[in-house]
């Protein structure tokens, strides 16, 4: 109206013309202000709303399956799960509740796969709940907390249609202040199995139960009669006790139709361990004390394979794809091979009291190219255990081939299926991981068994040590499989004979496709260098001992165990076991030696040189040849030549000296090398190497020397004529008849004749014989040499001769 005014008139002044705009101007202010701030507010707001959307998307509460029984239900089950359900966002979720949902039947074996991997994933498709009582409802999940969960619905309920394999999911719903409307918060897929009838045609499944574990025993044993082994660890011991590994599959095999993979290794040292063994502890070893452990274990084993199929792989069980590429061109690793698998029959059946199958060789992981196959069959076998990601199907088949298949030269591939195969490993120490495992495991069989209305061979080769856990669900999914109405068991000799698929593969691959990330893990060339130089050490010291066997087979089977799978990605630990055997073994043969000599002095023309040999090993060594070798001929001759050899044995414990004839040509210093030699003719420990000094022999000393002699000889000469001249007065005396002894003057008491001479002592002339007619003749010498002494000479006198 004012406006109006204005519009109509003049008359108004131009102060009230100014008041009206003003006024205008301030009341309109708050309104200004107000359109400023609006978008900024909207804007914040929606940055909380985006938030809390992403980590809608994430999954801010995680749900865990820790159960699910039965793991493959049939008609009138009641079907439990339970698990755990925990918010990880930052909000609270409130009227939250936890419901399940059944998808449509998964139609191929990939697709299990796939859902597999995207368990957690909100992004999917996502099936509706089924009837809202099966739900566990939460007022409140507070940030952080866990709540477990537990519920029940019959099989009926969840309107499962035909035979196969369903999505399995269970969820949690809630809201939160960011997003006050119910909506999916966390999520967990698995699988159902439904077979609820007998299956027309069931599929033939071969699951191996491997016993390998790790090296436990060294090379070196007590040198007393019994050869007390010695163990490098007690980390075999734990694996056998009540909740170790070993300990575990034994328990849970034993319930199991399975076969038994073992490695004679694993059996040989359990059994060491029975009696009396020494435990590494440092630079010294102690007593072990776990026997009763080893024998219940033992015990307990042959319980649970007794009237099972038992396979068992070379001793120590040798890495076959090492060996085909860094091994065959280095002399004697293929004779290593053919050793361990020669010792399984004298190994596993006194053990175990089963007769092992030795027909099967497996590669690490079922991975094999056209090299290893040949080495794998080098030493007997002839089936090989591949695996389908290694041996993969080139023709395009829908379904999966029954396992056995002929590759030529009379060998035979029995392919493992890849997916239940590999299906237990990884971390599965939860129970949620294990629950999944175990679903997937059982859809992936039902899923195969599907495929076709074809009976099929399948064989399961899981990893070669599987943890207690991975173990535990391994038994807990074949428990699940030979129950059901899909599979049944079968050994696999049988699944090795069964009629091939014609259209499977059977073309071996190259060497080049061999996994990159497998080839890493290879024992290296200088490994097998490494075994062979101990092997050549080993046959020079057994040839020289009264009884080889005592170091042959420890040292045989610590070659076996360096060529063992159990060091792949254990590269300084298998590098270290190889050091210690052969420096063990070069310390055994150390105590064979020469003894070092000093220089040697030769003060004549000739003399003999002792060399001593010392043995201090427990048994005799020999016969062993000493060789002492001239290096200067001209100067120092060994027998006459340059060199001599002698045989020697040397009983355990003690020395033997050999002696050399020697002969010097000339004076000053020889050197003389002495060497040990086999019987056919290696070189045997170090030579030893001394000088042998030559003394100078002047003329001067020659010219005394035969001065002496010549003395000695007349000497001699005189002694002779004498006693003959004596015998010849005695032969004439004799001849004369002999005249009688004149009487003694009758005067006694005057004393003797001739009161010079002792009493009653004739003289030499009284002694003499007379001649008849001969004055008397007191007056003449006596003789001034006597007559040759017959008593023996003393000691330390010296003749000539």
């Amino acid at each position: 109206m004012a406006e109006a005014a204005d519009f109509q008139g003049t008359s108004a002044s131009p102060a009230r013309r100014w008041l009206r705009r003003t006024t205008a101007l301030l009341a309109g202010a708050p309104l200004l202000a107000g359109l400023v701030q609006l978008p900024a507010a909207s804007s914040a707001h929606a940055e909380e709303a985006a938030a809390a959307l992403t980590d809608s998307d994430s999954g801010s509460v995680a749900v865990a399956v820790d159960s699910l029984t039965p793991s493959a239900p049939t008609d009138g089950d009641t079907v439990t799960v339970s698990g755990t359900v925990t918010n990880h966002g930052k909000q609270a979720v409130t009227d939250a509740h936890v419901g399940l949902r059944v998808g449509p039947a998964v139609d191929t074996r990939s697709s299990i796969d796939s859902i597999a991997k995207n368990s957690d994933d909100l992004q999917g498709s996502v099936s509706p709940e089924i009837d809202d009582k099966y739900t566990e409802k939460f007022s409140k999940l507070a940030p952080g907390v866990a709540e477990h969960f537990n519920i029940s619905v019959p099989v009926d309920d969840l309107n499962l249609g035909n035979d196969g394999v369903y999505e399995f999911a269970v969820s949690l719903s809630g809201e939160t202040s960011a997003q006050p409307w119910e909506q999916i918060l966390g999520i967990q897929r698995t699988f159902l199995p439904w077979q609820p009838g007998e299956a027309d045609t069931r599929t033939r499944t071969t699951a191996l139960w491997p016993l390998v574990s790790t090296t436990h025993m060294a090379a070196e044993t007590g040198p007393n009669e019994e050869q007390t082994p010695v163990f490098l660890n007690n980390d075999l011991a734990k694996e056998i006790s009540p909740g170790g590994r070993l300990n575990q599959m034994v328990a849970l095999g034993k319930d199991l139709d399975v076969t038994w993979v073992v490695d004679p290794d694993l059996l040989a040292s359990v059994d060491a361990m029975t009696g009396s063994y020494r435990v590494r502890d440092g630079d010294k070893t102690t007593a072990g004390t776990h026997q009763a452990v080893a024998k219940q274990w033992l015990a307990d084993l042959q319980d649970a394979v007794a009237d099972e199929e038992v396979v068992a792989l070379p001793f120590a069980d040798p890495d076959l794809a090492s060996l085909a590429h860094n091994g065959t061109d280095v002399t004697g690793s293929l004779s290593q091979l053919k050793d361990a698998t020669d010792v399984v029959d004298n190994t596993v059946e006194p053990i175990l009291h089963v007769k092992p199958n030795t027909d099967f060789a497996w590669p690490v992981d079922g991975a094999v190219d056209r090299s290893i196959v040949k080495v794998a069959t080098s030493a007997g076998a002839d089936k090989v255990i591949a695996r389908s990601d290694s041996l993969q199907e080139t023709n395009g088949l829908s379904y999966t081939p029954s396992a056995a298949r002929p590759i030529g030269g009379g060998t035979t591939a029995v392919v493992a299926d890849a997916r239940m195969s590999t299906a237990f490993e990884g971390d599965l120490t939860s129970a949620s991981a294990s629950t999944l495992a175990v679903q997937r495991f059982l859809a992936q069989s039902l899923g195969l068994g599907l495929q076709t209305g074809k009976q099929r061979s399948v064989v399961i080769a899981p990893q070669r040590t599987p943890t207690g856990s991975q173990a535990r669900a391994m038994a807990e999914g074949l428990r699940a499989l030979q129950g059901g109405t899909w599979s049944q068991s079968q050994k696999l000799t049988e699944a090795s004979a069964a009629k091939p698929d014609p259209d499977a593969t059977t073309k071996v691959p190259g060497t080049s496709s061999y996994p990159s990330a497998l080839r890493k893990k290879e024992l290296p060339r200088s490994a097998f260098v490494k075994s062979a130089q101990t092997q050549d050490a080993l046959d020079s010291f057994k040839v020289v001992l009264s009884d080889p066997s005592r170091v042959v087979t420890p040292f045989g089977r610590a070659l076996n165990r360096e060529m063992s799978v159990s060091w792949r990605g254990r590269a300084a630990e298998a590098k270290s076991f190889r050091a210690d055997v052969k420096s063990y073994l070069d310390g055994l043969a150390g105590r064979v030696r020469l003894i070092d000599k000093s220089e040697t002095k030769l003060s004549g023309r000739s003399a003999t040189i002792p060399v001593t040999v010392q043995n201090n090993l427990v048994q005799d060594v020999g016969p062993l040849v000493l060789r002492l070798t001239s290096t200067n001929p001209t100067r120092l001759e060994i027998d006459g030549a340059r060199y001599e050899e002698q045989p020697i044995s040397v009983s355990g414990g003690h020395s033997q000296s050999v002696k050399f004839t020697t002969s010097a040509n000339a004076n000053g210093r020889a050197t003389v090398i002495a060497q040990l030699y086999t019987k056919d003719g290696r070189p045997y420990g170090a030579p030893v190497t001394f000088d042998v000094k030559v003394t100078e022999i002047t003329a001067t000393v020659m010219l005394v020397i035969g001065g002496g002699v010549l003395l000695l000889v007349l000497a001699g000469f005189r002694m002779y004529t004498q006693r003959k001249r004596a015998e010849a007065r005695a032969a004439e005396k004799d001849e004369e008849g002999g005249s009688e002894e004149p009487e003694a003057p009758e005067n006694a008491e005057n004393g003797p004749e001739n009161p010079g001479e002792p009493e009653g002592r004739p003289t030499d002339e009284s002694a003499a014989p007379a001649r008849a007619g001969d004055p008397e003749q007191p007056s003449d010498p006596t003789p001034d040499t006597a007559a040759e002494s017959t008593d023996p000479s003393g000691t330390g006198e010296r003749v000539d001769r």
